[in-house]
Parts: C-alpha cells; sequence; structure tokens
C-alpha cells in the first residue's frame, strides 16, 4: 500500500464555489477528470434510521482542480465512480469511512485500490482516536470547519446553500490531512503500521457486510449455549425480515426482547404475546416467524450449538490484572504519540493475559499478540509477566500515574 503522497505541488486557490453532479452524463465526465487524478477523496451523507441498508443521498468528491457533490437521489448510477476508486496507483482518502467502502462493497463488491482513512492515521500518531473530523482538522490543520447542518434530513430536496456547502465542507480538507498525516507517519517510522492497519480494518468491513454478526446483539454475555442457540435463530429471522421490509433490524425486535426470548426458551405463542414489549400491532404478521425461530433453536443438537466460552467472565484475578495493565498500556501509548483507544480495549488486554496464562479458549491469537500491537503492547505484557519489566506508580497528580520500568540484567 502507499501511503506516502507524491511531493507537495503549488496549493490550489481556495474555493467557495462547487459543482453538483446531478445527470449521468455529468458523472461521467467527472471520472474522466478524476482518471488522470493520482488521489481522490471522497465523503458521503446518507440516511440510516429508516432502511435495511443506509441510503447514499450525496457523494462529495475533493481532488486537485475538483470539488463537486453529487446527487445521488438524482443519479442512481455510480459503477464508473466506485470503479475509478478500484484503479491501481490511485489513493483513496476518507475519514472514518467505514460506511464509504460498505458503499463501494455493495455496488461492486471490490475495494479501492489503495485506501487511507485520516481518522485511522490520526490515531497512530497522536492520542485522540477515534477523533470526528472537526478536531482532526482542528488538530492538524488548525483550521475551522462548518459546524451547521447536522441535523440535515439528507433525503428531502432541494437542499439549500448551507447545506451543500456543510457537505463539501466534510471533503474540502482531506487531501491536505492527508499529507500531512502522512509525513508525520513516515517521521514516526509508523507507514507499514498504517498499511497493516488499513489492510486488517478493510478485511474486517467487508466481514461485517458479507458475514452476519449475531453476536453484536447487546445482551448476551450471560446466556447459556442453548440460548445463544436461540438468540442466533432468532437474529437470522430479524435479519431476514428487515431485510425484506427495508427496514432497520431493531424495529423488527429489539435486542432486549430477542434477549428475553431467548432465556425464555419458550415457543408457546400465548406466552410469547404476554411479554411486555410485544404487545405490538402487527405481533400476529410476526409470531409465526418468532416461534419457529425460537423451535429451531430449541431442536438444535448439542454439537452445533454455538459455545459460549469466549462469553464467561474472566478469572476475578484475571480482570484485575488486566485492569492494571490496561491502564499501564495507556499512558506508554499516550507517550508513544498513539491512541491507546486504537491500540486496544481493556477486554483485549484481558484476552491477551488470558492467552499468555493458559485461559484462552481461541486458537486465533488475541488483537494484542499481533502486528504492530504486538511491537507495542504484546512484548511489554510479556516483559511484565516474565519479571523482565515493572509495574510502579509514578507521580500520583499526573494523569498517567502508572509507570512501567524495563529492568536491566
Amino acid at each position: 500500500m502507499r501511503n506516502r503522497p507524491p511531493p507537495r505541488q503549488s496549493p490550489r486557490e481556495a474555493r467557495d464555489d462547487f459543482e453538483i453532479v446531478a445527470t449521468e452524463p455529468h458523472l461521467r465526465d467527472l471520472v474522466s477528470r478524476l482518471e488522470s487524478l493520482p488521489h481522490v477523496a471522497f465523503d458521503t451523507e446518507f440516511v440510516s434510521e429508516h432502511t435495511y441498508r443506509s441510503q447514499l443521498c450525496l457523494v462529495q468528491v475533493a481532488a486537485p482542480g475538483v470539488l463537486a457533490v453529487i446527487d445521488t437521489l438524482a443519479v442512481r448510477e455510480l459503477e464508473p465512480f466506485w470503479r475509478l476508486l478500484t484503479d491501481p496507483g490511485r489513493t483513496t482518502i476518507v475519514h472514518a469511512g467505514r460506511e464509504e467502502l460498505g458503499f463501494i462493497l455493495q455496488a461492486i463488491q471490490a475495494r479501492p485500490a489503495t485506501l487511507f482513512d485520516v481518522q485511522v492515521a490520526a490515531g497512530l500518531v497522536d492520542h485522540d482516536y477515534p477523533a470526528g473530523y472537526a478536531a482532526v482538522v482542528r488538530r492538524f490543520l488548525g483550521l475551522p470547519t462548518n459546524k451547521g447542518e447536522t441535523r440535515t434530513d439528507w433525503r428531502k430536496r432541494p437542499l439549500s446553500e448551507g447545506q451543500l456547502a456543510y457537505a463539501v465542507d466534510d471533503v474540502r480538507h482531506l487531501e491536505e490531512l492527508w499529507r500531512t498525516l502522512a509525513s508525520r507517519l513516515d517521521r514516526f517510522g509508523r507507514t507499514t503500521w498504517m498499511a497493516e492497519e488499513m489492510l486488517a480494518w478493510q478485511d474486517d468491513v467487508e466481514e461485517s457486510f458479507v458475514r452476519k454478526r449475531w453476536r453484536r446483539v447487546s445482551g448476551l454475555g450471560n446466556l447459556s449455549r442453548r440460548e445463544l442457540a436461540v438468540a442466533r435463530e432468532l437474529w437470522h429471522w430479524r435479519d431476514a425480515v428487515a431485510e425484506e421490509r427495508d427496514m432497520p433490524p431493531r424495529r423488527v425486535l429489539r435486542d432486549d426482547l430477542l434477549v428475553e426470548l431467548a432465556k425464555r426458551k419458550d415457543a408457546d405463542e400465548r406466552q410469547i404475546s404476554l411479554i411486555r414489549g410485544m404487545q405490538r400491532s402487527d405481533l400476529r404478521h410476526i409470531l409465526k416467524g418468532i416461534v419457529t425461530a425460537i423451535e429451531r433453536g430449541l431442536s438444535l443438537p448439542d454439537a452445533e450449538l454455538p459455545g459460549g466460552e469466549r462469553h464467561r467472565a474472566p478469572p476475578a484475578q484475571l480482570a484485575v490484572l488486566g485492569q492494571f495493565c490496561a491502564t499501564a498500556i495507556a499512558g506508554e501509548c499516550r507517550r508513544q504519540h498513539l491512541a491507546p483507544a486504537l491500540v486496544g480495549t481493556a477486554s483485549d488486554m484481558r484476552d491477551l493475559l488470558a492467552h499468555r496464562l493458559g485461559h484462552g479458549d481461541d486458537d486465533r491469537p488475541p488483537l494484542l499478540a499481533t502486528g504492530w500491537r504486538k511491537e507495542v503492547v504484546g512484548d511489554l505484557v510479556d516483559d511484565l509477566l516474565a519479571g523482565r519489566a515493572a509495574l510502579r506508580i509514578g507521580d500520583v497528580r499526573a494523569h498517567d500515574p502508572l509507570v512501567i520500568d524495563r529492568l536491566g540484567g
């Protein structure tokens, strides 16, 4: 992955004007102009609370000599633009680009040739992650951003000049951020870290769009394996209904009700209808599906039940040790100009300690024992466990009072 931008050219004169792309011929013309450029920055405006998948409303584009807004409610065929981003040798610049990558994957099942997320890059050279676009612009460029229109319904037409200007502002500084952050990554010797992190990040995003992630339902932590089986079947049923009706899954059945049904393990229609929150006008239309899903989970052979081991609480001493280590490591990260939240969570630390102390259940190595995180965290924790490093209290008034000392000899 190429993270280092070409030498800085003469800065483009700041412009308040931008083009609005509202026809397919205009989009083809825009793509034609972008084809000769080595990098393209883009952002999107979308609405996600009413449909199964996010509804794309605008695509904002910035490149040398180009500042444009694509009205995706007027221009439906965006494949030429998405394909442009997959061309070898071109860098695509985004901020917090999970949804942006998702739109590309859904449209053409392909990734950008080279993707650079300025939010991720900022976390690799600074202590704040995840940082919003305005915060990153202020932190690294010292520039203000447009703070209005945060409550805009981007589906409404026509959009005002203020709304469009707000949307364009989200891409106006991405190229300069890319240059600034790429330079800092290079200075810290973390360009390869960025390449590694972007690859893993894209893998995770792509997996989330391809694989059904039923374990993300909140409240599964204390369920038995049989209850997890029921929850999984209810999740798959709910997801299928939501996709068919083009509505958010939680509007079909809330997470708390899904978990409550899994805990009860009761497929009786009358008992289900008595659960608080299940008194709804469309219950008769969905009750049969709920019953069938519960019955599938209850009838599953024991050998096919989802494993619940990795959801169990760790031993008490492991939890305490993990909290101490996570706090100390967070201080070390900040001293190294790294965002602790990007490096890993307290849960990731417990997973690492469990793995090192023989309590791990998963054959896959924990996050903190792989890649650049092993260099930053994994080896240091190994030294702590082996007595080659010590944890002590430094300045009790400091933001990071816990200090890790490497021991000689």
